[in-house]
């Protein structure tokens, strides 16, 4: 595919995918995935886990794996039009629902609505968990490792980046031991 198709193919999927971000983009990292993985073939899970785990590591806004990908698609050009794919469609809805937020905020159908955005977004966001998870699961160790990252993350209040850390050394050191992760 020429670097024009690959722009045109980074918008068209970026731009869809941000409408339904209900949650932020964690919430859609399982429909970022399948349509770089499954739909388009660009890349495989290890692939797309390895760009998720660095858009994860790195200081930013959780968005950064959308600009990650198009890096990787194309260059430069790739990661400005896949970032304002996601952003700029997202931002023009925000902007006109926030208008008519102001009309309708006191309405009991706006409420309810809104009440029922909430679970949405968390079952969205678990739902990208768990793809994830699958998507960078390699075997049982690999597994066990993913599970006692979630227990740190649902049962402490410490920083993150402390379970995926530890995680991250023990991959190394049981790689260097000739075992699978």
């Amino acid at each position: 595919m020429s670097d024009d198709g690959i722009l045109w193919q980074l918008a068209r999927s970026f731009s869809a995918i941000s409408l339904i971000a209900i949650g932020g983009a964690n919430a859609v990292v399982p429909a970022i995935r399948h349509e770089v993985v499954d739909v388009l073939r660009w890349m495989d899970d290890s692939t797309f886990a390895h760009l998720f785990a660095v858009a994860q590591a790195a200081p930013g806004p959780n968005v950064l794996i959308v600009s990650i990908v198009g890096w990787h698609m194309a260059g430069l050009a790739g990661l400005l039009v896949a970032t304002l794919a996601m952003l700029l469609p997202a931002c023009l809805l925000a902007f006109a629902i926030g208008r008519l937020t102001q009309r309708v905020s006191g309405s009991r159908g706006f409420r309810i609505a809104q009440d029922a955005l909430v679970p949405l977004a968390v079952g969205l966001i678990v739902a990208s968990g768990l793809d994830m998870t699958k998507a960078a699961a390699t075997g049982p160790f690999s597994l066990v490792l993913a599970g006692l990252t979630a227990l740190f993350v649902l049962r402490t209040q410490a920083n993150p980046i402390w379970a995926l850390t530890a995680s991250a050394a023990a991959a190394l050191a049981a790689h260097q031991l000739g075992w699978t992760a």
